[in-house]
């Protein structure tokens, strides 16, 4: 079992990590010990698309490790609507993840910026609570190619925009997390 900050994470929890790092767990269980707690819905906001046998796979795994307290929600491009229209007092909003949602966007050649805007602000404007996962990507090698070039910028602008928004962000290596922001105390 992973170390757990529980619902001390205020309104808006940001969980970034490397890949196969434990971030997705680390923020499921955040989710289901506020759920127990607080008697709340559970809402998983899945950005991921199934284009290859792999894919498809991924997404059974993670449907598999949810429960049927869970209701799902795909969004992998319409993410701030997707949030807006599931939001309500007392619901737990779990997004995983914001790096396929970013890939998402640059491969429908949306406009990465405005659509950052619209999470954002749609993201201030919740009652629910809210955990975002995503994937760093920044602390590597930069990449060979323009493409990914532009999505390492993409998702790094996009986790600085985040990260100053909600309220905490813990960071996940190895299973191992570490609390990099927490909320204003009263």
């Amino acid at each position: 079992m992973m170390q757990s900050f529980g619902a001390s994470f205020g309104k808006s929890l940001f969980v970034l990590g490397g890949a196969r790092s434990g971030k997705s767990r680390h923020a499921q269980e955040t989710a289901e010990t506020i759920a127990a707690t607080e008697r709340s819905t559970l809402v998983y906001v899945a950005t991921a698309q199934a284009f290859d046998g792999e894919m498809t796979d991924r997404i059974a795994r993670h449907r598999a490790d949810r429960d049927d307290r869970w209701r799902t929600v795909e969004a992998p491009l319409a993410l701030p609507e997707a949030l807006l229209a599931a939001d309500a007092a007392n619901t737990v909003l779990l997004v995983d993840c914001l790096t396929l949602w970013v890939s998402n966007l640059l491969l429908d050649d949306a406009l990465i910026a405005a659509r950052t805007d619209a999470l954002v602000g749609a993201i201030g404007r919740l009652e629910a609570r809210i955990i975002i996962v995503s994937n760093e990507v920044g602390l590597g090698i930069v990449p060979d190619n323009a493409l990914a070039r532009r999505f390492r910028d993409a998702a790094g602008s996009l986790h600085q925009r985040i990260a100053a928004e909600v309220d905490s962000v813990d960071m996940v290596m190895a299973g191992l997390i570490q609390r990099w922001k927490s909320p204003p105390r009263p």
